[in-house]
Formats: C-alpha cells, structure tokens, sequence
C-alpha cells in the first residue's frame, strides 16, 4: 500500500505566497492612488439579487446571466456529447469514408477560430437553417405553457434564435474535442478483448456494445467531466451575438454604471464558483471512473 505524502509549507511557498501577496496589494494601491478609481461595491448586491414589489426577491442581471450560462452550457455539453459520440465511432470505424469524415470534421473545427465559427453559424448556416425551419413562428406561436417552459430551460421567445445559434456553435466546437476523447477512449481498450470478442462470434456492432464501450466509456469520462469545465469558460464567446450569458451582461452592466472593475471582480467570482463546483464533481466522478478500472 501506498503511504499518503503529507501537505506541508516549504520555505519557497512562503515565499511564493508572500510574493502573490505583495503583487495584489501593489495593484490595490496602483488602483486606489494612480487611477483616482471610485469604488461603489455596496451597489453589486443588486444586480445579484433584487427585491421586487410584486414578485419579491428575484434574480439580479448578474444573476440572469450566471443562468443563461448554466443552462447554455448544459445544452452545449449534451449536444456535443452526442455529436462527438457519433464522430468518435466514425473516426474508429473500418469504412475509409466515416473515418476521414470524422477526420476532416476534428480538423476542419479545430483549426477554425471560435470566434470565426460564431459568425459563420449565426450570419450563416442557422439564420438561413431557422428561417427555413421557420423556427421563430413554431415558438411564438406555441402555447403559453410551453413558452414558459422554452424560457425556463433555454431563453426567453424573443431571444430563442440566438439562443440556438450559439448553442449549435459551441456544440459543434465542443464535439470536435469529445470526438478525440472518444476515440482515443475506444482505441485505449486492449487488442484482447476485440479478439476475445470476435472470438465469441458477437457482430461489430456487438462487440462495440457490449465489450468496448463499456470499457472505454471510463477511461472518456473523467476528460469528459474536464470538457463541461471549458465549455462553461467557451460559452463566454457566444456574447458576441448577444446572448445574455454572464459575460455579456457584466458588458452591459459596465457600460450602464462604469463600476469596471466591481462588475469583472464579481463576474470572475461567479465563474470561478461555477468552474469550481465541477471540478469537485468532476474529481468524484473521476475517483468512481478508476474504481471501475481496478
């Protein structure tokens, strides 16, 4: 068995620590003297929380837009999982043409600029996909119940298609890497068992099924746990097209109250908290996934 190292301070964390320290308390100072910078942090509560007369207390623009970014980034991460999935196994498959489809798919989208992908789908292929879909009529015209509903899990009627395009972006973006972790999850499963496998006279898509994946599925998740933490830090791309997730409404609330360095403060502590909170889940997850390989 394996003794535990012990956690103990050596003279150079100290030191290290002691240096952070001096830097952060020397940017407080060039702040506070040099950029004559008023600060009005009693003002940020509000825009956390607020308390409304008739709704009682509801959530701040920060707060909306830490939702928006949560519920963007689910969708993004269940969308690409399925993306991925599907081109991790092409990318694995015997037919030439599926492999050099996922190929060109993970090269094409690696290689591109997220940046470039957001305006090629949003002034492209999705304004010209939604309006054929007439998508913008299917959900204004639904019922008041599933509105409510479509608000509730994604965005508001109104702001719906650029919900959806963003969406579409990042889920694309995100599978490209998936696809990787996919495929190399499934290429990681030793020769033996595809022998073992045929040898028992299961089909391809048997074999697949019920020997490697199953196998492969927890060596993909714990980088998988480590995708959903950068899609909720790449979701911040999608404010561009103004989607009124965090970092877009941190934009708008610095331009409304010129409070710049109250509102980025608060807007990197919410992000931090979020990321934070799946990394825990995540080093659980990932404890669980080498368990089942012991």
């Amino acid at each position: 068995m394996i003794p535990e190292k012990s956690t103990r301070f050596g003279v150079l964390d100290v030191v290290l620590l002691a240096l952070i320290a001096a830097a952060v308390a020397y940017m407080g100072w060039r702040i506070e003297t040099r950029l004559d910078y008023e600060w009005h942090w009693e003002r940020i509560g509000q825009f956390l929380l607020r308390h409304d007369t008739q709704e009682g207390w509801v959530p701040g623009l920060l707060t909306q837009g830490l939702l928006t970014t949560i519920r963007l980034s689910l969708w993004t991460m269940l969308f690409a999982t399925i993306i991925g999935t599907a081109m991790g196994l092409a990318r694995t498959s015997h037919s030439l043409f599926w492999r050099l489809t996922g190929k060109v798919y993970v090269g094409l989208v690696r290689n591109t600029p997220p940046l470039v992908l957001v305006f090629i789908f949003y002034f492209f292929l999705s304004d010209q996909l939604l309006m054929a879909l007439n998508v913008d009529g299917l959900v204004r015209g639904a019922p008041d119940w599933a509105q409510g509903v479509i608000a509730f899990t994604a965005a508001p009627v109104n702001r719906f298609s650029a919900f959806l395009s963003g969406l579409m972006t990042l889920a694309v973006y995100e599978g490209a890497y998936i696809t990787e972790h996919v495929r190399s999850g499934i290429q990681s499963v030793e020769r033996g068992q595809y022998e073992a496998a045929y040898a028992l006279g299961l089909s391809r898509w048997q074999r697949m099924r019920r020997v490697i994946l199953p196998q492969a599925l927890s060596r993909i998740v714990p980088p998988l746990t480590g995708q959903f933490i950068s899609t909720i830090k790449d979701s911040a791309i999608v404010s561009i097209i103004s989607i009124q997730e965090l970092t877009f409404q941190g934009m708008e609330l610095m331009a409304a109250t010129y409070m710049t360095f109250e509102t980025w403060i608060t807007v990197t502590v919410l992000y931090l908290l979020l990321t934070s909170a799946c990394s825990v889940l995540a080093a659980k997850v990932e404890r669980r996934a080498r368990r089942g390989l012991a």
